[in-house]
């Protein structure tokens, strides 16, 4: 009876602890894209990795998507075993990983993709010399530094930030970039300050162009409206060349590489 009493007991106890947030023991079930069919995916409203889930939810076989507003609240979700997995891009999945202990990434990327800033349809002029300032960012240098600087190895991260030259002329106005600070390492926030690739690289460019950069933080489903109606001159945010975004708004070339993944339970 007593041995009856302790494992009713132990149950109660294991119950309470996943109730109130103490962990899941819910098994991994996903461990390829091949496993997505029929599972709960977790995802950044807007974003790339909505995108493909989404078609995986539209194919009618038990897929459900549950849409977050930041990337961090579907971690939790997927730590609390309230979803199967998260789909969201390589960089901030490995941030993700290494700061909540018993998830892990699949070795196998769901697909590759290219970071692009957006901008409104009818700004070419604002268009050819943002092109023309990158081009110049990645011939001398500038770009693979700031990116080194954040995610190189440990000869490099933290070692090489970027700084705008003493000499600057910024007669040429405000350049509005309009980001989600939500993204490490492209832009969060550190010490009350947003900071990160995409920063990093739009300051770059403020300062090929001589202008001032002023950082907007947004939903990062708010980011195109914001760039479509003026409310902000470019759209900074891990953001990916996709159809759908091109009906609305257009881009720049591209500026780096990147993936989406599939982050699970151990």
């Amino acid at each position: 009876m007593k041995r009856i009493a302790a494992l009713a007991l132990t149950a109660v106890m294991t119950l309470s602890l996943a109730a109130c947030g103490g962990g899941s023991s819910k098994e991994n079930t996903v461990n390829s894209a091949e496993d997505l069919p029929g599972k709960t995916i977790g995802v950044q409203l807007g974003t790339t990795g909505d995108i493909l889930s989404t078609e995986y939810e539209e194919a009618d076989d038990g897929t459900k998507v549950e849409r977050f507003s930041k990337g961090s609240d579907a971690v939790q979700s997927l730590i609390q075993g309230k979803i199967d997995c998260v789909v969201i891009d390589a960089q901030p999945a490995k941030a993700f990983v290494e700061k909540n202990d018993g998830l892990r990434i699949l070795d196998e990327p769901l697909t590759e993709e290219e970071y692009a800033i957006a901008i409104a349809k009818d700004n070419t002029e604002l268009k050819e010399k943002i092109n023309q300032a990158l081009a110049e960012l990645k011939e001398d240098g500038t770009l693979e530094a700031i990116e080194s600087n954040y995610i190189g190895d440990e000869d490099t991260v933290g070692k090489n930030p970027y700084e705008s030259p003493a000499d600057v002329d910024r007669s040429n106005g405000e350049l509005i970039m309009a980001t989600n600070a939500a993204f490490e390492p492209y832009e969060y926030y550190q010490n009350n300050e947003i900071v990160g690739i995409d920063p990093d690289m739009a300051q770059a460019i403020a300062d090929k162009l001589g202008m001032e950069l002023k950082i907007e933080d947004m939903e990062f489903d708010s980011i195109v409206t914001a760039v479509q109606s003026g409310k902000a001159d470019i759209g900074v945010a891990g953001m990916t060349v996709t159809e759908d975004r091109l009906k609305n708004i257009d881009f720049t070339d591209t500026y780096t590489t990147a993936a989406q993944v599939i982050i699970v339970r151990e």
